[in-house]
């Protein structure tokens, strides 16, 4: 009884996947019968800007904008002939310097191939995610929104008094005086400290550089707003780090007017997987037949199955 439960579960899945499959592949053929000459991309970055790919799970995509589908978008945007412009839709508080140093460099070459970039902030665009707002040609942002934090940090935190109260105390055997730099369980020495302020005070002569570049701001003035502090969109305008004041149909409609086109111009975006699709994917069905192939060939076998007790 439980077997034939199990079989008819698996084959109603691989039937369900097998719609699925025919209405997305529908639905694409559809929309490439329909594309349109001229169209915005749409990359979407939200939540922390992490280095790397993205992180999955059964839910879909994990938290977090990862350079390495930020930089696909951008790519395929860029050799994409319909595509004539890009909207960066950013809520972000910021992240990796290394992540936005790579998508920066396709951001980068997007601009530089003629096609004009439009960004659109929401609840935040701060630190990092300023960093990618600054390749735009023009920003926007709502009044309330949070940006700017324009500067570079390493945390680091000294755990040795909390160590001696509880008894721990550590040891090390190294190969150099730097390698256990930032070890939080001693003190961090002068030239360590100097070592680290180095690192930072370059990330950020790089960060300034590009808000300078981007913004066409002189870098006295850039530093002059790079002290880390947050604005709001209001205040990011009045000080030359914002352009318009507005929604993401505002930032819709400015890059459909660069292009030529009234109104709000055909979108390429690139949604995320629902679960319901990730549950019925092609991948699990192809893994459940095959259970339900070495069940059968089993009980051909006369191998006796798994019972529940």
């Amino acid at each position: 009884m439980l077997k034939k439960i199990f079989i008819s579960a698996i084959l109603l899945i691989a039937v369900l996947s097998f719609v699925v499959s025919l209405l997305s592949g529908k639905n694409n053929d559809e929309q490439v019968l329909a594309a349109p000459t001229d169209r915005v991309a749409v990359v979407n970055i939200e939540g922390t800007i992490i280095s790397g790919e993205p992180g999955e799970n059964i839910w879909g995509e994990t938290a977090g904008a990862s350079s390495g589908r930020l930089m696909r978008e951008i790519r395929e945007a860029a050799a994409d002939s319909s595509v004539k412009a890009l909207v960066l839709r950013i809520d972000s508080p910021g992240g990796s310097v290394t992540a936005a140093e790579e998508v920066g460099r396709e951001l980068k070459r997007f601009k530089e191939s003629g096609k004009p970039i439009i960004t659109t902030m929401g609840n935040s665009a701060a630190s990092a995610a300023y960093w990618l707002a600054a390749y735009s040609d023009t920003i926007y942002a709502n009044p309330s929104t949070l940006t700017g934090s324009i500067g570079v940090y390493m945390p680091y935190m000294n755990t040795e008094e909390l160590f001696k109260k509880i008894g721990i105390y550590t040891t090390k055997i190294k190969s150099g005086q730097y390698k256990d730099i930032m070890s939080s369980d001693r003190p961090m020495t002068p030239a360590e400290q100097q070592i680290l302020q180095n690192m930072v005070n370059q990330m950020f002569e790089e960060f300034v550089a590009v808000i300078a570049e981007g913004r066409k701001m002189d870098v006295v003035q850039v530093k002059a707003l790079a002290d880390g502090r947050v604005y709001t969109g209001r205040q990011a305008q009045a000080v030359g780090l914002v352009d318009e004041l507005g929604n993401y149909y505002d930032a819709l409609e400015a890059a459909g007017k660069a292009i030529g086109v009234a109104g709000i111009p055909e979108i390429k975006e690139t949604k995320k997987q629902k679960p319901w699709e990730m549950f019925f994917s092609a991948q699990l069905s192809e893994m459940l037949l095959g259970h339900l192939e070495a069940v059968l060939q089993k009980e051909a076998a006369g191998v006796p199955s798994p019972q529940a007790r």
